[in-house]
């Protein structure tokens, strides 16, 4: 019998310095009621580190939950749209911060849906007997690509990571399906126009190009109905029912997509865990965030049923079904810490200072 993929280890990791709906009011034409209504949102994290170093501390305290060293892991999965470097891989800066020096890394992007997406590779690598103890990271940091005077988009993005290790097991536990999917033909409706080799090298006069831009409507109406559609197909494709759904964790990205997907499911509140009201939109790290903040919060049991789904930039989605294991706690703990921040908010964020975040 192929041996499956579980989760033994978890952990995240929030940067301190919060920007709450009253800062953004003093940054762009908004209000703290128009983005609670329309988002769910109250407040969001903005780092002053970069992704990887996110990633370093999510990561440790993963390692350390499973009970292993950083030397034991043997493959690093970096899922994140914005790293700390294109050249070389993020991965690999992680890889070397972390002293995991029998892992091989390498990053993935799949925006939004990254984490699942590695989730659905991992799981797979695991499977074929390739590896062992795999460490699946997700780290965005968002405010590196946001226009706060853009009310559009700087109310929705936030900084954060998570990560967890999984594990081979010969027990019914562990990843039951995953599926991923792509429209590439949708990929302007969110996109960063100019960043990469398409870009001006240059970088022309327009700084709207540098920042994340997005059509709401259209990707509220194709999130909801894509995340439904994968969610649907892994709970059959894991031979279960969607009754048998016992957490819903989906990715955070407005309040209003997680509702809506959570009715077409038939899946009660509190079926569903949400924690977008203090983070926002983490990008790839939301749902391992949200995975570990569930574990602390004892909403996770043994033997439960969890659902992940997920939409972002690509246009890609992606869902997946894992049977929790026995364990809830870690055993054992990190004391990785960021360190500590003595500026103010609007340093990081504000736009007279720079269009995204604080820098040259």
């Amino acid at each position: 019998m192929m041996a499956n993929a579980t989760i033994t280890g978890w952990g995240r990791c929030t940067p301190p310095t919060i920007l709450s709906n009253e800062d953004l009011e003093k940054l762009t034409d908004t209000s703290d009621e128009w983005i609670t209504t329309r988002t769910g949102i109250k407040e969001r994290r903005i780092s002053h580190v970069s992704t990887s170093e996110m990633a370093e501390v999510a990561s440790l305290r993963a390692i350390a939950g499973a009970g292993l060293e950083p030397s034991d892991i043997d493959l690093i999965i970096l899922t994140t749209c914005t790293g700390d470097t294109v050249i070389p891989s993020p991965a690999t800066l992680l890889q070397a911060k972390l002293g995991a020096v029998h892992a091989a890394a390498f990053d993935m992007n799949a925006a939004c849906s990254g984490w699942i997406y590695g989730l659905h590779v991992a799981g797979q690598l695991i499977r074929s007997g390739l590896h062992q103890k795999v460490l699946l990271v997700a780290s965005e940091k968002l405010s590196h690509y946001l226009d706060f005077t853009n009310r559009n988009t700087a109310v929705l993005f936030g900084d954060g990571a998570g990560a967890i290790v999984l594990e081979p097991t010969d027990s019914d536990e562990g990843l039951l399906s995953s599926t991923v999917g792509t429209d590439g033909n949708a990929a302007p409706l969110l996109w960063v126009p100019g960043v990469g080799t398409s870009g001006d090298r240059y970088q022309s006069e327009d700084r709207s190009q540098y920042g994340v831009l997005m059509d709401g409507p259209e990707v509220f109406k194709r999130a909801v109905k894509a995340m439904v559609a994968a969610a649907t197909e892994v709970v059959e494709a894991a031979g279960l029912k969607l009754e048998d759904v016992d957490l819903l964790i989906p990715h955070q990205a407005n309040v209003r997509i997680i509702d809506a997907t959570a009715r077409r499911l038939k899946l009660s509140e509190e079926q569903v865990f949400v924690n977008i009201a203090r983070y926002g939109n983490t990008s790839a790290a939301t749902i391992p965030m949200a995975l570990t903040e569930a574990l602390e919060d004892g909403r996770v049991h043994p033997g439960d049923n969890i659902v992940f789904a997920a939409f972002g930039a690509g246009l890609t989605w992606a869902a997946a079904v894992v049977r929790w294991g026995s364990r809830v706690t870690p055993l054992g703990a990190s004391d990785a810490e960021l360190p500590p921040y003595a500026g103010d908010i609007f340093d990081l964020v504000d736009p007279n200072v720079r269009f995204f975040g604080k820098g040259v």
